[in-house]
């Protein structure tokens, strides 16, 4: 009894899996190997029919044991060369997801690519556009302070060409970063140097930068995001950990590019990141960058132990 139920039991599973497996057989674009598959399926539970049937028997016949013993045969070959070629469909799969990463990349690289070119013309039309123009409005005030003979005329013509200084450097500042021409100049290195130079000059934070690349160039995309992660990381060490020391180490090693950070501030849990509230850190932005360059980001954090970051990427 126990044997019978045992049998009815694997036959409907075995009936169970050939139909499935023949519903798949449109989704393989009917691939040899997944037929075979499929095959040996349907004769394992042909098999067990046979069985179930020699039960009932009482007496199994030697013409119904031989053709059990040959249908074992055909389902083992079967299954060996399903297995075998199967791996194309593995490839397929494989293929396909490195295509999609591949198209994936590209882009991002494109929308990245768009708001750099963006960045740099609107840099450029601020300084070559309304620079010009409060540089002119700064000469005719000059050529007109000769004449003004009361003492408040003066003094608003001073404050009005102070004003205007202000306003030509703060336009130099906005479009250079917006655009770095230190960047695209003179390199990576260099671009990071001035921008901590500048974060140095407010003693809002101390920033030490070291770097053994003073010289050398890598592929423009790959220093346009170094240069935006590592300005990010700053920011976000300024305005949100409280840090009081900032160390960051960029480094050219024999076919990598490390950039290497780190601050002395509060710290956070890294599993908050995927809260609503969290996301204007810009983390995912730096993660999406790097991931434009086939470059690795980590991040680590704990509450009262400050933050570090490693980006990775070959040169």
């Amino acid at each position: 009894m126990v044997r019978l139920v045992a049998l009815i039991i694997s036959i409907v599973l075995q009936i169970a899996a050939a139909s499935i497996a023949l519903g798949f057989m449109k989704l393989t674009k009917y691939r040899l190997s997944w037929i075979l598959l499929s095959s040996a399926f349907v004769f394992m539970a042909v098999r067990k029919l046979i069985q179930f049937f020699e039960f009932f028997r009482g007496t199994p016949s030697y013409e119904w044991q031989m053709l059990d013993e040959w249908i074992g045969v055909l389902v083992s070959f079967m299954i060996i060369v399903g297995v075998i070629l199967i791996r194309e469909i593995f490839y397929s799969l494989k293929k396909a997801e490195i295509d999609r990463q591949r198209t994936e990349r590209k882009v991002l690289n494109a929308i990245i690519n768009t708001e750099e070119n963006e960045r740099r013309r609107f840099a450029n039309d601020l300084h070559d556009g309304l620079g010009p123009i409060l540089s002119t409005i700064k000469m005719s005030l000059s050529s007109l302070a000769p004449r003004i003979n009361d003492p408040s005329g003066t003094t608003i013509l001073n404050n009005t060409s102070h004003l205007i200084n202000e306003a030509i450097f703060t336009i130099k500042e906005v479009s250079d970063n917006l655009s770095p021409h230190v960047l695209t100049n003179f390199g990576l290195a260099s671009a990071i140097n001035a921008f901590t130079t500048k974060i140095n000059q407010t003693k809002a934070v101390e920033v030490d930068f070291k770097s053994n690349m003073q010289n050398t160039r890598i592929e423009k995309d790959k220093e346009v995001v170094l240069y935006r992660a590592a300005c990010e990381l700053i920011n976000n060490a300024i305005r949100h950990s409280g840090a009081s020391r900032i160390e960051i180490e960029l480094n050219k090693h024999e076919k990598f590019i490390t950039l290497h950070f780190y601050d002395n501030g509060r710290g956070f849990e890294t599993s908050s990141l995927g809260r609503e509230d969290n996301k204007g850190l810009g983390l995912s932005n730096i993660q999406t960058r790097v991931k434009t360059v086939e470059g690795v980001f980590v991040l680590e954090s704990t509450p009262g132990k400050g933050t570090s970051a490693l980006i990775k990427m070959v040169e």
